[in-house]
């Protein structure tokens, strides 16, 4: 398994990048903001990458952020959502918006996107919200008393969405000391906004 690629972007095309690494050319797809990005770079950068193994292709899959292979990885285990439909998505909708829209159940917002018609949005808003409805009745927060209901359901949602529990949580303290009595969308907007930085 390949987890992560450091070199120079050497090629581009149409959704990939061809990064050099020691004089080897892994070729890379890759979302639409990141080829933006890999297109004015000539500078060594690390892609963090999933790698899809089939009988006819070996495909590897690459993001600039650790948190959107995360994203990735969740969108693909959503029966019907295959890793271009997944690509597609975070090409058209920052994850922070598509987090939002899963919470707020926003099935206009995620039909915007090529490739995702009306079932596959009631799909992904079940699948997604139903985990995050498992973990908040699973999660105990270690610190109740210290931390609003707020916060716990905010950490709950991320943990959800596929960010570690430990970085959730950081995220979301962080972005409560910020904010005056933010609602949990306030807290999850701000800590995923954190997030996106890492």
């Amino acid at each position: 398994m390949i987890a992560h690629l450091c070199g120079e972007p050497v090629l581009t095309g149409d959704k990939w990048v061809v990064i050099d690494v020691k004089g080897i050319g892994y070729q890379v797809q890759v979302t639409q903001p990141a080829l933006q990005l890999l297109m004015q770079n000539k500078e060594p950068v690390k892609v963090f990458t999933h790698m899809a193994v089939r009988e006819d292709a070996i495909t590897l899959y690459g993001f600039m952020h650790q948190s959107e292979l995360e994203m990735f990885r969740i969108l693909i285990s959503v029966s019907g959502i295959g890793p271009q439909i997944a690509m597609n998505l975070l090409s058209q909708i920052g994850i922070e918006d598509f987090a939002m829209a899963i919470l707020n159940e926003d099935e206009k917002a995620l039909t915007r996107i090529s490739g995702i018609g009306p079932k596959s949005a009631k799909r992904l808003i079940l699948e997604l919200r139903d985990k995050m409805k498992k973990v908040s009745e699973t999660i105990v927060s270690g610190e109740t008393g210290r931390s609003s209901p707020a916060v716990h359901d905010a950490v709950s949602a991320l943990i959800s969405l596929g960010f570690a529990e430990k970085e959730s949580r950081d995220a979301v303290n962080a972005a409560a000391l910020v904010l005056k009595s933010p609602t949990v969308q306030e807290l999850i907007k701000a800590a995923l906004s954190k997030l996106k930085e890492r």
